[in-house]
């Protein structure tokens, strides 16, 4: 994240995986460890891309990780760690405009 992150901004991460057992495994593991508030898991989509030269079209779920953005430094390592993919898609959008009750139910979630 960068230097306007503050504790009042929620970040929203998405990344994929190529089946649902490991979209589920991931998902599990980062709320349980405290690296996320909350995880969805979002199935059949298609993602195009280019890969080692070659074009790309493959059946992925998404996941979309919810957290204080200035958490998200921790969840990127932890993330890097688990992830299956060489290169995984670990993109962050902050949401500054979010309930603050459930923002402070985030920040209570995350350790």
């Amino acid at each position: 994240m960068d230097d306007k992150t503050t504790p009042d901004t929620l970040a929203v991460v998405m990344t994929t995986v190529g089946s649902e057992a490991e979209a589920h495994r991931l998902a599990h593991t980062l709320v349980a460890e405290r690296y996320v508030a909350c995880a969805q898991v979002l199935p059949g989509i298609t993602s195009y891309y280019r890969w080692q030269g070659s074009l790309q079209a493959d059946a992925e779920f998404l996941i979309l990780l919810k957290l204080p953005a200035t958490a998200y430094p921790r969840l990127e390592q932890r993330l890097r760690e688990l992830h299956p993919y060489a290169e995984p898609e670990i993109l962050a959008l902050t949401a500054n405009l979010v309930s603050t009750t459930y923002l402070a139910w985030a920040r209570d979630q995350v350790g």
